[in-house]
């Protein structure tokens, strides 16, 4: 089932929906994947959601089509839909960072991180924050490997056990619980946010997902995996590149390394 028409869940108590979620959706090049992805979270019976694009400057004219979005759906009274243009193309991570930081001081309680490519399935945003809301949790995971999470069909025998590796390397490095530390489909709370103080986040990359759910347990949160089902993009192209991985590969390392440096200094 593609992730532009998942159906949602069982409705939220209508208190919770109207609790104020920023989803901050980065783009690049998304123009054949955004309109249909924001109207599948605008049709959600959910009062208190708004949509955050954060656009790196698309060639492809995604920044115009995210204006058009919020003319659209916007009304005097009330904003649903909000573009951050960015002018240059630096990396997921800083763009999330950026959007998640608008969200939070524009007085967001929770904040979803979402791709624009349909991978992540619209139907699960309301069970991801109603999971938040009944259990006091800091962090919600989409996650993929967990029980009863599942992959696309279209995902080769090759890139599954890839993506199963670098969860478990980067798990096993970083000495978490965590089953799909690569997620990039999470729920934050704002208090989980500024615990973590995202102007220090140093991955410009995929990496992002892993160093903030990092933070997120060393600052003492806790985090809960969701079962999803992952869908492959059928429009547009994969962002990730070599650069990309090799900074993946690194980061775990880095992390501890840094957690050691500052034992090492509490310590003298």
């Amino acid at each position: 089932m593609s992730a532009h028409h998942s159906p949602a869940g069982p409705p939220l108590p209508e208190e919770w929906g109207r609790t104020a979620t920023t989803v901050v959706m980065p783009t690049y090049n998304e123009a054949d994947n955004l309109p249909a992805m924001a109207e599948a979270l605008m049709s959600l019976p959910l009062e208190g959601l708004r949509l955050l694009v954060v656009d790196d400057n698309s060639p492809d004219g995604t920044g115009k089509i995210a204006e058009d979005l919020a003319e659209r759906h916007n009304t005097p009274d009330r904003t649903r839909v909000a573009v951050l243009h960015r002018t240059a193309k630096d990396g997921l991570g800083r763009a999330y960072a950026a959007g998640m930081t608008r969200a939070v001081d524009e007085g967001a309680a929770y904040v979803l991180q979402m791709d624009a490519d349909g991978s992540h399935p619209a139907g699960k945003v309301a069970e991801l924050l109603g999971v938040a809301l009944a259990t006091g949790a800091d962090v919600v995971v989409g996650s993929r490997y967990v029980p009863g999470g599942t992959l696309s069909d279209a995902w080769s025998a090759h890139r599954r056990l890839l993506s199963r590796w670098a969860n478990a390397y980067a798990s096993t490095i970083l000495g978490t619980r965590v089953r799909d530390i690569t997620s990039g489909f999470n729920l934050w709370s704002a208090d989980a946010l500024r615990a973590i103080d995202l102007d220090t986040v140093g991955s410009a990359g995929y990496s992002f997902q892993v160093e903030m759910k990092y933070r997120a347990l060393r600052a003492g949160q806790s985090v809960l995996e969701v079962p999803i089902h992952f869908e492959d993009r059928t429009v547009g192209e994969s962002k990730m590149n070599l650069a990309v991985q090799l900074e993946s590969v690194a980061m775990p390392w880095r992390l501890r390394a840094r957690v050691a440096r500052a034992s090492g200094h509490r310590a003298r």
